[in-house]
């Protein structure tokens, strides 16, 4: 069983982690990789958003995505999880998060994906910067945005 989790301002080579978790998992009865990959929108509430800017309390960060990566493992019939989450300025398209998960079957995967995904978004201390023609806003979790006051 492995966790990986990661914090990095460069896109992701996804093959080689494809290739790696599936050949390993396989040898232990694996037969599923779910992989999400959420990206930067190009528009939100009718705005076009220019960029993102990711931010990460790094060390407390990496240690809650393993920590949610290991509740996973317990949660669910699941071998591997990873977590890897992008800082920096991300414009519309970019990756921004990727969460890879093994099974034996394909709905373990799916759930236990779904639930590290809902878990990063709302504990991780990551903060989210939408930049937009209408404003600046911080992303909250949920969803909500909060207008950031001009200086």
């Amino acid at each position: 069983m492995v966790v990986e989790a990661l914090i990095t301002k460069n896109k992701l080579d996804v093959n080689e982690y494809l290739e790696r978790l599936s050949k390993d998992s396989s040898r232990e009865g694996c037969g599923a990789l779910v992989m999400f990959m959420g990206f930067v929108k190009g528009l939100v509430n009718d705005e076009s958003v220019s960029k993102l800017i990711y931010e990460a309390y790094e060390n407390f960060a990496l240690s809650k995505m393993r920590e949610i990566g290991n509740d996973a493992l317990k949660n669910f019939r699941v071998r591997d999880v990873v977590v890897i989450h992008r800082v920096g300025d991300l414009r519309p398209g970019d990756p921004t998060i990727y969460i890879l998960v093994t099974a034996r079957e394909r709905s373990e995967a799916f759930r236990a994906a779904e639930y590290v995904l809902e878990r990063v978004k709302h504990e991780v201390p990551i903060s989210k910067l939408e930049i937009r023609e209408d404003g600046e806003f911080w992303v909250l979790g949920d969803g909500r945005r909060i207008r950031r006051p001009k200086p």
